[in-house]
């Protein structure tokens, strides 16, 4: 069953405890499962709107409150008492965590991308040229959108057909990528005091879209939250191991 805005999930393994996972914006299929890998019990992977084989975005949808929304629907759907976040699933489920301070008992936000302030100009710079690439794309065929998605990997990362990949996934998401980047999953980071899960958030000292001090601050306001940082400008690509060792650590 999907909410009404077209959101889908898939459940992999059985048993408890159920693991919610939710991907970043623009994340391919493969992409949504890494979080999960080696987690015990049922991993509900969630596909949002505009990708995989989820429905279009309807519109208006790209808002943190509207994702957190069908974050928590699918969650109680499921019976999850844990999540994973990614990205903009992390900011999810930090808008989730504030408005339900007691709803999972762990959760793992990895790259956190914004808390309760707009990304500055630098940070939003790169989302304007992902957006300008997938207009542009009706007169290149996404040769320009391919290049930046091959740009911000690191050299010598062993990639397969992720470039291919994740340019058609953000093909779709011309709209979130000109919408979400001037938004924040909270209007103040105090409304995580109350939350009672315990919190693992990893964040990149590389990454552009990821600042190291996003995660620092979203660490810091969750009351019983735990902080690593990767060297690295596209962890889930480059840390693979490292990532599924702090995962399954918490949640296992």
């Amino acid at each position: 069953m999907a909410p009404g805005s077209g959101a889908v999930w898939k459940a992999r393994g059985s048993g408890t405890p159920v693991t919610l996972v939710v991907h970043g914006l623009g994340a391919t299929e493969g992409e949504a499962r890494i979080p999960a890998s080696g987690v015990r019990g049922t991993r509900v992977v969630v596909t949002l709107p505009g990708h995989g084989d989820a429905a279009e975005a309807p519109p208006g949808y790209w808002d943190y409150g509207r994702v957190a929304e069908d974050v928590l629907a699918i969650a109680d759907e499921v019976r999850a008492t844990r999540a994973i976040g990614v990205s903009l699933g992390a900011g999810a489920l930090t808008r989730a965590a504030a408005r339900d301070p007691h709803r999972f008992e762990r959760l793992a936000l990895l790259l956190p991308a914004a808390l309760d302030r707009s990304r500055d100009e630098s940070a939003r710079e790169p989302f304007v040229r992902l957006a300008e690439a997938v207009d542009a794309a009706t007169s290149d065929g996404g040769a320009r959108l391919r290049a930046l998605v091959a740009d911000d990997l690191p050299s010598g990362t062993e990639v397969g057909n992720y470039v291919e990949d994740r340019a058609a996934a953000l093909m779709r998401l011309g709209d979130a990528l000109r919408t979400l980047p001037e938004q924040c999953p909270l209007a103040d980071a105090a409304s995580l005091a109350e939350v009672t899960s315990d919190v693992l958030v990893v964040g990149a000292t590389g990454d552009e879209l990821h600042p190291a001090e996003v995660a620092e601050d979203v660490a810091g306001a969750f009351p019983r939250a735990r902080l690593e940082l990767l060297p690295s400008a596209a962890p889930m690509l480059t840390h693979r191991h490292e990532l599924r060792r702090l995962v399954t650590g918490l949640l296992n």
